[in-house]
C-alpha cells in the first residue's frame, strides 16, 4: 500500500514518527503552514517557520525515504492577530519556492471579518501564482463555515476545481462535492473523523476527488491514520485500486496542479546547514 498524507504537521512530530510512517507505506507528505499553539508575535517568527518547512523538514523526511512538500499561508486563527497579518505582504517570496505546492492552510476559524480579508487576499495570491489552495473549514458551526468558504471562493479568481476543502464531515461533504471542490477529510482521534465514519462516507459518495489525511500535529493525534483508513477500506470491501486512488493518486492529482510536485526520492547530505538529525553526530 503506497500512501501520500496530504496534510500532516511533521514539525510537531519526532523522528520515530518518520520511521513509523515509512514502515506503514507513507512515501510522500504535504505539511501545511499552521498555528503552532504558542502565539506568534511578529512576521519574523513566520519567516523562520516557513524556512524550516522548506529546508529542515524535507531534509528530515528524506532521511527516511519520504518526500516532503509544503503549503504556505497565514493560517485562519492568526489572521485575527494584527501582529501577524503583515506577513501577508511577505508570502509572495515563499510562494515561488519549488517545494511549495499550494497556498494553505487558509479559510476560517471563528468566521471574523479579519478572516474574510485574509482568505480573499490569499485566494488571489493562489490565482496569481498558479497554485491550488488548501482551505481549512472551522471546527465549530461547520455548515455555516462551508457556505461562507464557498461564497469566498466564488468571489475569487481561483476556480473551485483548484481548491481542496478540508476537515469535511457528514454534515458538509454533499454540499462541497456538489460545488465541485476537492474533498479533504482529517482522521483525527476524538475531534474529527474516524476510520469507520470515513469508510461510510466513501461508500455513500465514492472515492473520486477524496483525500484522506491524518492532520497529525502537537495535539492528541495519530500520524498512521491514513494507513488505518486504507486497512479499514479493504476490510469493508473496497479493492486495492480504490485504496490507491484515495491514498495516493488523488493527492498526487490535486497537488500536481501546482506543476511542482516531485515524488522522486533522492539521497541527501548527512547534514542540513551543518546540523544532523543524530544526537552526537556531525
Amino acid at each position: 500500500m503506497r500512501i501520500f498524507d496530504p496534510h500532516i504537521h511533521m514539525t510537531s512530530r519526532t523522528t520515530d514518527d518518520y520511521e513509523a510512517l515509512h514502515v506503514a507505506g507513507v512515501r510522500a507528505v504535504v505539511e501545511p503552514a499552521f498555528w503552532l499553539g504558542q502565539p506568534r508575535t511578529s512576521p519574523a517568527s513566520f519567516h523562520d517557520y516557513f524556512d524550516s518547512l522548506l529546508g529542515w523538514e524535507p531534509f528530515r523526511a528524506a532521511q527516511h525515504g519520504i518526500v516532503h512538500h509544503c503549503t504556505i499561508a497565514l493560517n485562519p486563527k492568526e489572521a485575527n492577530d494584527p501582529r501577524c497579518t503583515p506577513v501577508l505582504d511577505d508570502l509572495p517570496r515563499y510562494l515561488v519556492k519549488d517545494h511549495v505546492v499550494a497556498v494553505g492552510e487558509i479559510g476560517y476559524d471563528s468566521m471574523t471579518p479579519a478572516e474574510d480579508t485574509a482568505l480573499a487576499v490569499q485566494l488571489q495570491l493562489a490565482a496569481d501564482h498558479g497554485l491550488p489552495a488548501l482551505v481549512h473549514t472551522p471546527h465549530r458551526d461547520k455548515p455555516a463555515g462551508l457556505r461562507r468558504t464557498l461564497d469566498a471562493v466564488g468571489e475569487s479568481a481561483l476556480p473551485l476545481d483548484r481548491v481542496l476543502i478540508d476537515h469535511l464531515n457528514e454534515m458538509t461533504v454533499k454540499e462541497a462535492k456538489d460545488a465541485g471542490s476537492w474533498l479533504g477529510f482529517s482522521v483525527y482521534p476524538d475531534t474529527k473523523m474516524d476510520e469507520e465514519r470515513m469508510v461510510a462516507i466513501l461508500k455513500e459518495y465514492g472515492p473520486d476527488r477524496v483525500l484522506v489525511n491524518s492532520a497529525a500535529d502537537w495535539g492528541r493525534s495519530d500520524p498512521l491514520k491514513t494507513r488505518r483508513v486504507g486497512d479499514a477500506m479493504l476490510a469493508a470491501g473496497f479493492d486495492e485500486d480504490d485504496v490507491d486512488l484515495v491514498l495516493w493518486r488523488n493527492p498526487v492529482a490535486f497537488y500536481g496542479l501546482s506543476g511542482r510536485l516531485d515524488l522522486e526520492t533522492r539521497a541527501t547530505d548527512t547534514t542540513h546547514e551543518g546540523n544532523s538529525v543524530l544526537r552526537g553526530g556531525a
